[in-house]
């Protein structure tokens, strides 16, 4: 199974090669934009898009409340992560 990560195209860091600034929750990466480019489109014309990413590449665009809705979600899980984590520590401490 593979897990995009909802992020936002904020700049175009090198338009010759396709490679976009994309942030993730304040962390920005550089990915590939090859697959989200429609016909007639410059890298220019893809920032501030929300888009999947997944190992360094924006697979398809989405919806911005999609995409916010998504990291919620992810957040979520990360925070009941932590707490399992702690409840865990504490039961074997």
């Amino acid at each position: 199974m593979c897990l995009g990560i909802p992020g936002q195209i904020v700049a175009i860091t090198q338009p010759e090669a396709l490679l976009a600034l994309v942030d993730v929750l304040g962390v920005r990466r550089e990915v590939n934009i090859a697959c989200i480019l429609d016909d007639g489109q410059t890298p220019d014309d893809c920032v501030g898009a929300w888009v999947l990413v997944h190992v360094g590449f924006a697979l398809n665009r989405i919806d911005e409340d999609e995409a916010r809705l998504t990291l919620q979600l992810l957040q979520q899980l990360g925070d009941a992560q932590a707490e399992f984590e702690a409840y865990k520590a504490s039961v074997t401490a």
